[in-house]
């Protein structure tokens, strides 16, 4: 919430030409913009180039009263940027896809949409594994996130053998998946 808070804020200061707005934004974008236009055929004048074009799209667009940003400067920035890159290259006779029609090809919005409600999910499933408890949460984490075998928790954890780690991870998955689906039907 308090990034999303600062998110506008700097929107904000950008609208009014705030230089410390505009300085923030550009040295939190910047390299991004330029890692992608290096690694795509460009140089450092052409990611000045593009990331200006952008800035200048975002300024235009924070002025108006009726946009909404429903995703990080980040990636409204970068979005911008990459399609900017991509019809110069085109243009350019260096770039062998059609990108006639971007907006087919880049779907910003949408793909905003899946990520919002991808880290909504990551969210939910946070506040499930931490509710789950232990030891369902660390046999959990060792197994998915250690890559653990399941002697390796076995030992670990004090079961006579493999199959009974693999039991208990079983029923703690079955909890975390319970415990998952109920917050996540809420949200709903």
């Amino acid at each position: 919430m308090k990034s999303e808070q600062n998110e506008q804020a700097l929107l904000k200061g950008l609208a009014s030409n705030d230089s410390r707005a505009i300085e923030t934004i550009y040295k939190d974008n910047f390299s991004m913009v330029q890692a992608f236009v290096l690694n795509n055929n460009g140089s450092y004048d052409d990611a000045r180039d593009v990331f200006q074009e952008a800035m200048i799209a975002l300024y235009e667009k924070a002025q108006s009263e009726s946009f909404v940003l429903t995703c990080q400067i980040k990636t409204y920035v970068y979005s911008i940027c990459r399609r900017l890159w991509l019809k110069k290259l085109q243009q350019l006779g260096r770039f062998s896809n059609q990108v006639d029609n971007l907006d087919e090809t880049i779907p910003v919005e949408e793909d905003m949409e899946i990520h919002e409600k991808r880290n909504a999910e990551f969210a939910i499933m946070d506040r499930a594994m931490k509710s789950l408890g232990e030891p369902c949460k660390s046999l959990l984490e060792g197994y998915y996130l250690k890559k653990m075998g399941m002697q390796e928790l076995a030992a670990e954890f004090g079961y006579t053998n493999a199959d009974n780690a693999k039991n208990q991870k079983y029923k703690c998955l079955m909890r975390l998946k319970k415990l998952f689906f109920s917050q996540y039907n809420i949200g709903d």
